[in-house]
């Protein structure tokens, strides 16, 4: 990778987390925890990257990088599917008080 596909490689970053951070800070906070159960496959994206990386790789710090990469998308990939899986229980009936005794 030459100086010039590194500094391409930056910009799209930065560009990339300026555009995120202005997106978000633009959704009213009762739309966060829909967003993030719909974000899933993005972060199942990171995921795929990161095996993409580490078959590509071939030096140690190559592989460190994308187990990080993969564990930490792993978590986001989990921790949205909790997320939106305590969202729906709030949606669903409560047990009448005179249902509890029987059960």
């Amino acid at each position: 990778m030459n100086n010039l596909d590194l500094l391409t490689a930056i910009t799209v970053f930065v560009l990339s987390v300026l555009v995120g951070v202005e997106v978000i800070s633009k959704v009213p906070a009762t739309l966060h925890t829909p967003l993030m159960s719909g974000s899933n496959s993005v972060h199942g994206i990171v995921v795929i990257g990161a095996m993409l990386i580490a078959a590509e790789s071939h030096t140690l710090l190559g592989y460190v990088l994308a187990f990080v990469a993969m564990v930490f998308g792993a978590m986001n990939v989990v921790g949205g599917y909790v997320v939106t899986d305590r969202m729906l229980e709030m949606f669903k009936a409560k047990p009448r008080s005179d249902e509890k005794a029987e059960v």
